[in-house]
């Protein structure tokens, strides 16, 4: 399957729906990036983050800012959210009987992870596992590698899960590594996710900002200084 990309703000993401983004993700092997506009404006100003995204085998949609910021350039897109994605290729790889791995959240948190996968899906077979509290990227790069895991979900925030992850492909060229930051808290319980209407409506940054007021400063200035780049983007294309 041949990628369908669309450019923004000098990003490729790809056009795909969910289904044939987890298809793509499961036999093209490589790194997925969920996408957001916070990760787009850090990479504008960090060029070795720009390379990663620019060298990922697959990035899709997750921020609705992003999905936003694609229709006012006149692509047909819709927003696919890390976490969907990344349950859906547990799904997909545990049914083709393919080795997991998971790093990241607290050591409690992906513990009790593990134990709901493997209660959920008998049999699943994950071969590593490791909290996001290291300092070594070697050790636990070493480790993932000697793992010869399929799939590996990594959740340590953005941008170090995509560093993390950079690395990491180098050494292991045939599986698929996806970044899904704070969804390892949510699948353990700990963290409860948006409802049905904030995720439907595309707000669920919205609910988390109400919860944690704190995420309020990380958001602004950021998703309108990002929807104001692209239309600047689209005005200077029309001129």
């Amino acid at each position: 399957m041949s990628r369908d990309l669309a450019n923004i703000l000098g990003f490729n993401v790809d056009m795909y729906s969910f289904e044939q983004a987890v298809d793509y993700a499961f036999y093209n092997p490589g790194q997925v990036v969920t996408i957001n506009p916070e990760m787009i404006e850090f990479a504008l100003k960090n060029p070795d983050f720009a390379k990663i995204i620019s060298d990922a085998e697959l990035v899709v949609p997750d921020g609705i800012g992003v999905e936003l910021g694609l229709r006012i350039l006149g692509h047909k897109v819709h927003r696919i959210a890390g976490i969907e994605l990344g349950r859906e290729l547990i799904i997909k790889f545990f049914t083709e009987n393919k080795r997991i791995a998971l790093v990241g959240a607290k050591p409690e948190v992906v513990a009790l992870v593990v134990k709901n996968l493997n209660e959920e899906f008998k049999n699943i077979n994950i071969v590593y596992y490791h909290d996001g509290y290291f300092d070594d990227d070697e050790q636990i790069l070493d480790s993932v590698s000697s793992s010869s895991a399929d799939l590996v979900l990594v959740a340590l925030g953005s941008p170090k899960q995509e560093y993390f992850i950079n690395k990491l492909k180098k050494r292991m060229p045939e599986t698929t590594m996806i970044g899904l930051g704070g969804s390892f808290d949510v699948w353990a319980g700990v963290v409860e996710r948006a409802p049905k209407i904030y995720q439907n409506l595309g707000l669920e940054w919205l609910y988390r900002v109400i919860k944690e007021p704190k995420r309020f400063r990380r958001i602004f200035p950021t998703l309108p200084l990002f929807v104001l780049r692209v239309l600047k983007e689209r005005f200077c294309k029309n001129k």
